[in-house]
């Protein structure tokens, strides 16, 4: 892992993302999700999961904490940690984990914990190697 983060900074990430937790909106699938985004300057965001009927449409947690901070002008992040109602470690699903991308470095942690408070750290290029970037995007 490129970045380090420490327990108490985890421990912290952790708190707030399950009070985010507790505010998702999730009416059809009942599975809350909370997720705590830290910023390069030390502000945090934090998001949860809002579904809708037509399940296409439903945000998850992490791009709903990355969206906030990308609209406040944050471009550079530290860590992310999310946790939901399971009992297993919660990973970012594909879109989520191509949306980061766009913003964090592979080495960036990723902290997936479980409703127990256990977690892993991965980093982001753990969970999507080989990302399509915007250096792909490049023609000459």
């Amino acid at each position: 892992m490129n970045s380090t983060i420490h327990d108490i900074e985890i421990k912290n990430m952790l708190r707030m993302a399950n009070e985010a937790r507790h505010r998702a909106y999730v009416p059809y699938s009942h599975f809350r999700v909370g997720a705590c985004l830290k910023s390069a300057s030390g502000a945090y965001y934090l998001g949860a999961n809002i579904e809708n009927m037509s399940y296409g449409v439903t945000n998850c947690a992490e791009r709903t904490a990355l969206f906030k901070a990308v609209y406040d002008g944050e471009r550079n992040f530290e860590a992310l940690l999310i946790v939901s109602d399971s009992p297993n470690y919660t990973v970012p699903c594909g879109v989520c984990r191509q949306a980061l991308s766009e913003f964090c470095n592979p080495g960036m942690p990723v902290i997936c914990a479980n409703r127990n408070g256990e977690y892993r750290a991965l980093t982001l290029g753990d969970l999507l190697p080989n990302a399509f970037s915007p250096e792909d995007m490049k023609t000459e």
